[in-house]
């Protein structure tokens, strides 16, 4: 008899080890679960912080097109001052751009494939404009010395593959 007796104690400390286990699991359980949610918050949150300034800005120019907007509507502005309010915004919107380091490419007279982007080939019989920028169709964008995005040009050829535009 003492030996089941001794078996039962045996799986009753056996019960009380799996239990205490679950118990412990289950506070592991809820301790991860606090802290990803923490760790969550503080990533919105930072993710908000980080953006805020830049949402801040596009909301103020938001502000200035909807008085240009309304300007326009109620037609108080002469050609003159359309002109000069609409330069005014382009202004702006740069201003908003150079506070966070992105800024236009400098222009460059001859293609360069790390800047620019061919959209248009015009055919030329001087070799002397083999490769020069007729025209930028799109401003290009830097930030730092990172390539935000390429100039799309038109470009110059002489030769046989005048008709092809390269990248």
């Amino acid at each position: 008899m003492s030996e089941n007796r001794t078996l039962e104690e045996r799986v009753e400390e056996l019960g009380d080890l799996f239990r205490e286990r679950l118990r412990t699991d289950a506070v592991q359980q809820k301790a991860f679960d606090q802290l990803y949610e923490e760790l969550r918050q503080y990533k919105d949150d930072f993710i908000f912080q980080t953006e805020k300034p830049f949402l801040l800005d596009l909301l103020l120019f938001y502000d200035s097109l909807n008085w240009f907007q309304q300007s326009l509507q109620k037609q108080e502005m002469s050609p003159e001052v359309v002109a000069d309010s609409f330069q005014y915004l382009l202004d702006e919107f740069l201003e908003l751009l150079y506070r966070r380091d992105v800024v236009p490419c400098e222009g460059a007279a001859r293609f360069d494939r790390r800047i620019h982007k061919a959209v248009r080939v015009i055919p030329s019989t001087q070799p002397s404009e083999d490769w020069k920028v007729q025209a930028v169709l799109k401003r290009g964008f830097v930030r730092g010395d990172r390539l935000l995005r390429a100039e799309e040009v038109s470009v110059f050829r002489s030769g046989a593959d005048a008709d092809e535009p390269k990248e």
